[in-house]
């Protein structure tokens, strides 16, 4: 864990940044809440650095969807915004609504693709290069950017449809 403490708090920042600025987690909050998570599962057996980026990340992810989704239980679903993927991956700031919307595309890509959903998990939430995607899966750093524009499409036709 020492070793990879400042990693995952660039992580956790670059999650709490796309938040909202008066986002009820902090960094170091979400760290420690994603290292409780991982050490509660008995299987977890990380094979390297990189991987064990990979898992946290989800963890973090996670752990902000529960939390916006406690936050949209209190609000009882007023005001939702629906997006599309590309908004969702450029914009500076996504709010929980937004986080909803875009982990509900990726469970039904996960569904029907899971490597496609990991790249964009790997590539969007944890900030792995495609090297890193690419030696982690073990497949070509161009396979991976094809999965990575695939998912990307894919998530932008889904969630169009959805909005409609």
């Amino acid at each position: 864990m020492p070793e990879v403490y400042e990693d995952l708090r660039h992580i956790a920042e670059n999650y709490l940044r796309r938040e909202r600025p008066d986002h009820t987690l902090e960094p170091t909050a979400l760290v420690h809440e994603a290292f409780l998570k991982l050490s509660n599962q008995s299987k977890l057996a990380p094979a390297d650095r990189t991987h064990f980026l990979a898992l946290a990340s989800g963890a973090m992810r996670q752990i902000l969807v529960d939390h916006a989704r406690a936050t949209q239980a209190l609000k009882r679903g007023g005001g939702w915004r629906r997006i599309s993927v590309a908004e969702a991956i450029t914009e500076a700031s996504m709010g929980s609504e937004d986080l909803l919307v875009l982990d509900s595309a990726l469970a039904r890509l996960a569904a029907e693709d899971e490597r496609a959903a990991i790249i964009v998990e790997m590539r969007f939430f944890a900030g792995l290069t495609e090297a890193e995607i690419a030696a982690e899966m073990g497949m070509s750093e161009r396979w991976v950017r094809v999965q990575w524009a695939h998912a990307r499409a894919w998530l932008r036709r889904h969630m169009a449809t959805r909005q409609s």
